[in-house]
């Protein structure tokens, strides 16, 4: 028994304690993998709509895949909150949190289901309108977006069952259990659209499929007592202080996803006003290989979760702002060659998607001028991981909201109108400087301010051992 529990606690002690670029490497390429497995499910299904259905049928899918994300958002927020309060109780040895997690999860995720499927149902048509639908579609976006609904369980709660499996540091084990999902996904896909010729309804009910497969496997490892700390997959747990936090936490992470449906409304309504079908399709064929690149990083944000959180639980600071530097810098490393090759050669992967068009040199430079702050916006997507973890979700919160809300919705309502569709591009492209250089002051007063606890913190150890009553 001590040995298997001494098994369950060496990869906390390994992030508590071993050379961090170690720890990085260790805990992040599993996470990594996985997210570039999600990235490339995400391009694969462009590909087969896209090649198998056709140019409208991808306009269509791209409308409606912002709101299908709706629902990784609300897994994120009961996951990350989850996964920061476990990871924070990990590094405190915070047993009687720990036994409470799941049961909370559980309670979470099929009150927040049931209230999101019963509006989204209902709002459908609005919804895809609302996004810039119209017409075919209209209709082939209302079709996607339905049936990704009615999976909307299996989203939520197997993203948020990963997540706690990755706040234990546990990232081979994520990794597994998602690149199970993710693999089934896309064989559906392609029995679905390719040889059974179910078209965009194809996609959608694969996504499902993949889903279902992916939330099974993580509740299997709860089942089976694989946790490192003491699970209840089967109770219901509904701790009002501990709801509070997951909230508190997880929030940041819901905004994000919000945020970016609020992105996508204003500029695919812009698309639509003052641009052609092959516009939409083509914003969303960027931004499918734009989100693509970004899954390395998106990998790095997973693994520091656990890495931040339970060396904060310690009191570990000076070793919280170490890790944030090694894995920002690691995230850029990662993506960079990728970065380089796709901006020489953007043709290639947009062509994927669009096997019968040559590529005029305006769209190219669509291409690129969207892709040219990829190296540089590590730094906010740490920044997103790193206050959660260290339980101050309000800055990371204020960020994602005043990025669409006082740039993005501003910029795209008028710019594109006053000065045409390149102004998306233009636009999204200076919003993330002026992002970048907020979010490196906020970070860097956060790190005076845990050196200052720090120092805090040994001077009280010091004291205490002066004044240990002598035998």
């Amino acid at each position: 028994m001590e040995t298997k529990l001494h098994e369950k606690d060496k990869q906390k002690q390994m992030i508590l304690s071993d050379n961090l670029w170690k720890v990085m490497y260790s805990v992040s390429w599993p996470a990594v993998i996985a997210m570039v497995l999600y990235g490339l499910n995400s391009v694969f299904d462009a590909i087969f709509v896209g090649r198998f259905v056709g140019e409208t049928a991808l306009a269509g899918v791209s409308i409606a895949y912002p709101l299908s994300q709706i629902t990784l958002g609300l897994g994120s927020l009961i996951g990350v909150g989850a996964g920061s309060a476990l990871s924070i109780a990990l590094g405190a040895k915070d047993k009687e949190t720990q036994k409470k997690i799941l049961g909370n999860v559980n309670y979470l995720s099929i009150v927040i289901t049931v209230i999101y499927v019963i509006l989204a149902l209902l709002l459908t048509t609005p919804l895809v309108k609302v996004m810039g639908g119209v017409g075919d579609t209209l209709e082939i976006g209302r079709t996607y977006f339905q049936i990704t609904v009615i999976g909307a369980l299996f989203w939520v709660y197997g993203l948020a069952g990963n997540m706690i499996v990755r706040a234990e540091g546990k990232m081979k084990t994520a990794a597994v259990i998602m690149a199970l999902g993710l693999v089934v996904n896309i064989i559906a896909n392609y029995i679905l659209i390719v040889v059974m010729d179910m078209g965009v309804a194809g996609a959608a009910w694969g996504t499902n499929l993949g889903m279902f497969v992916y939330t099974a496997a993580g509740f299997i490892y709860f089942a089976k007592g694989k946790a490192s700390f003491e699970a209840h997959p089967f109770k219901f747990f509904r701790d009002k202080k501990m709801i509070k936090d997951i909230f508190s936490m997880g929030m940041p992470s819901l905004i994000m996803s919000v945020m970016s449906l609020v992105q996508a409304v204003v500029v695919f309504n812009a698309l639509s006003r003052y641009g052609s079908t092959y516009d939409l399709a083509l914003y969303g064929a960027i931004y499918r290989i734009f989100t693509l690149l970004l899954t390395p990083i998106f990998g790095l944000m997973r693994a520091l979760q656990p890495v931040i959180g339970i060396n904060y639980g310690a009191k570990n600071n000076l070793r919280v702002i170490s890790s944030f530097k090694i894995f920002a810098v690691a995230s850029t490393l990662m993506m960079l060659p990728f970065w380089l090759i796709f901006m020489i050669i953007p043709e290639i992967p947009l062509g994927l998607m669009f096997p019968n068009r040559i590529f005029d040199a305006v769209s190219l430079f669509y291409f690129r001028i969207f892709m040219a702050l990829l190296p540089i916006l590590p730094v906010i997507f740490m920044m997103m991981t790193f206050y959660p973890a260290i339980n101050k979700g309000k800055p990371a919160a204020m960020i994602g909201i005043a990025r669409q809300v006082i740039f993005y919705i501003p910029v795209m309502l008028i710019l594109p109108k006053q000065f045409g569709i390149q102004w998306v591009y233009y636009g999204a492209f200076f919003i993330d400087v002026v992002i970048t250089i907020w979010v490196l002051v906020l970070v860097k007063k956060e790190f005076h301010l845990l050196r200052k606890g720090q120092q805090k913190a040994e001077i009280c150890h010091e004291y205490d051992q002066i004044n240990l009553p002598r035998e």
